[in-house]
């Protein structure tokens, strides 16, 4: 009976990574689709978000069954409630993809503003706080998880500094507007991925050694 519920709980973490593998093209997908002023990779973007919200609903259904019929306990407890979830952060980490995909649609019917750099850059590290969070989850790994935390504060950084850019250019010349509030939506879209990376992180620490630290360490 232990062993089979021991592969029901590693069906369940592979069921995160292939969600959460999903989810990481997703938001490179949409950065994609942004910088390349690509409609067809945006509208796919769109598209899949459909599969990862499927995903969403089976693992938060496999963990209510696993622990209805095996009353879990302690880390396993633990870990179910973790990887339930972990699935809701990636489904609305989807969800923001297709949001910055739709703003790109919206933006590429116009010239572009200016050359994108800050929020490639932002992406980038959002997609890495991502991976290194789905990575400490697999790997029961608390150390990484809170490097992951550490982490935000530089995406939080360059947000302001696109804000604060982008106001200029409002100001300077008020037909920039539209396609300026459009990039800065899509910056906080960006932030936002960040954060949930850094609540899975949060999550992790919980899972590894049953700390909730969530609400008690500084941004």
């Amino acid at each position: 009976m232990k062993r089979h519920f021991d592969d029901e709980l590693e069906d369940l973490k592979q069921r995160i990574l292939r969600m959460g593998a999903l989810v990481e093209g997703q938001i490179r997908q949409a950065l994609t689709a942004l910088v390349d002023r690509d409609d067809l990779v945006a509208n796919q973007v769109i598209k899949n978000d459909r599969q990862v919200n499927t995903m969403d609903v089976e693992i938060d259904e496999l963990c209510l069954e696993l622990m209805a019929l095996h009353q879990p306990a302690a880390r396993d407890l633990r870990f179910i409630t973790t990887a339930m979830k972990i699935s809701t952060e990636l489904e609305r980490m989807s969800d923001l993809a297709e949001n910055i995909c739709e703003r790109a649609i919206e933006l590429h019917a116009e010239p572009q503003l200016k050359p994108y750099i800050d929020i490639p850059l932002m992406a980038v590290r959002a997609i890495k706080m991502v991976g290194e969070a789905l990575d400490a989850f697999v790997r029961g790994d608390s150390v990484l998880a809170r490097q992951v935390l550490n982490e935000d504060d530089y995406v939080d950084d360059l947000n302001e500094q696109i804000f604060r850019e982008l106001l200029s250019f409002m100001i300077e010349n008020p037909q920039t507007i539209s396609r300026a509030i459009r990039l800065s939506f899509i910056s906080k879209y960006i932030e936002r991925i960040a954060d949930h990376a850094t609540n899975v992180a949060e999550l992790v620490v919980y899972m590894v050694e049953g700390k909730i630290i969530r609400h008690t360490i500084p941004k």
